[in-house]
């Protein structure tokens, strides 16, 4: 482990030694990587939104039997059962809650009543703006450079909106791998940076070693934004797979959703009702189609095929363009020791005035 710090308002607000988030991916984030990220200095994040609430407690338990250094647990704000999860986060002693869309006031109001520390992703200025207001801790932003669902801005642009429009910290994702990169999002004003596709190539990762291998094979040109997953933009590496998605008709996507929607039903322990409900909240809080909405249930499913089964043939990867330029699979605790060394080298490296 190397001395190299750089504290910034993001680790003073979340405790953690290092100014990186090791980001919440479904089927990705689990305990072993969460933990590993978290004794490295970073904040791990696990994901939630793949599991059951009585799992999710489980994963909770391990976590912290693995570490005693502060995580969060990332959480969907649409879910029918948010109100349960926070409870759970409380109940447990979690630090950190992230949030992959706005949280309501009501469950930031209770959280930060617990003393647990919110912050949600966001993709917009205005969105920022608005769960600041509402009392969040601090934001993360992702550009469009970033996998997994995404906008068309690009980092470079939408940070320093963000940073000039909130007066809370702001945590820079979406292109996001080393030392160099961390120096520029502390030069837009972030207070730190959070990285997905880097910390899915560790050591400590789960994802199979032939997926693994897919994204380290693949150039920059090799990752794409489709919309044929689930009706909204996603950036993934480009497969056969997603080609033939591209490719499919209409009935044969919503065909191919009611199927994933029961297996994934079947995977989470989600009643029928429980996920017309979330579907609801989806559809309003989007203003998605009812065919998007079906079309969401290909999402965790295939992706769990890849993550978790290794099938590239019948998964998805997700994937942020970063993955073109990522050749290696370090433990957590080697990458981010890493970052911290190239970060110092490279602020030593900046032209001092005479």
């Amino acid at each position: 482990m190397i001395d190299a710090t750089l504290a910034t308002a993001f680790t003073a607000l979340t405790g953690v030694r290092h100014p990186i988030v090791q980001t919440g991916m479904g089927w990705v984030a689990g305990p072993r990587l969460v933990s590993a990220a978290a004794n490295a200095g970073a904040l791990g994040v696990l994901a939630s939104a793949t599991m059951s609430a009585d799992r999710l407690r489980a994963a909770v338990r391990e976590v912290k039997s693995r570490t005693d250094a502060p995580f969060g647990v990332n959480l969907r704000a649409d879910a029918g059962d948010a109100a349960e999860r926070v409870g759970i986060i409380i109940d447990e002693g979690v630090k950190v809650a992230s949030f992959a869309l706005a949280p309501s006031r009501e469950l930031i109001a209770r959280l930060k009543d617990a003393g647990v520390v919110v912050i949600p992703s966001i993709g917009a200025r205005r969105h920022a703006e608005k769960v600041a207001a509402w009392g969040a801790d601090a934001v993360v932003v992702q550009g469009g450079e970033g996998g997994g669902h995404t906008g068309g801005v690009a980092t470079t642009v939408l940070l320093p909106q963000v940073v000039d429009a909130v007066d809370i910290p702001v945590v820079a994702a979406g292109g996001f791998h080393d030392g160099r990169g961390l120096v520029a999002a502390l030069s837009y004003g972030a207070a730190g940076v959070a990285m997905g596709t880097r910390f899915l190539l560790t050591s400590d990762s789960t994802v199979p070693d032939a997926v693994k291998a897919r994204y380290l094979a693949a150039g920059v040109g090799d990752v794409t934004v489709t919309t044929k997953v689930d009706g909204l933009p996603h950036r993934m590496l480009r497969t056969e797979l997603v080609d033939a998605l591209e490719r499919s008709g209409r009935t044969a996507s919503l065909l191919r959703a009611v199927r994933h929607a029961a297996a994934f039903r079947r995977e989470s322990g989600m009643s029928w009702p429980r996920m017309v409900r979330d579907g609801l909240a989806m559809r309003h809080g989007k203003e998605l189609t009812w065919s998007q909405v079906l079309l969401a249930a290909n999402t965790p499913m295939l992706l769990k095929a890849s993550m978790v089964d290794g099938r590239t043939d019948l998964g998805v990867m997700a994937s942020g363009q970063v993955a073109g330029l990522i050749d290696d699979l370090p433990s957590c605790a080697e990458l981010v020791d890493r970052i911290m060394a190239e970060a110092t080298a490279a602020l030593r490296a900046l032209p001092r005035p005479d």
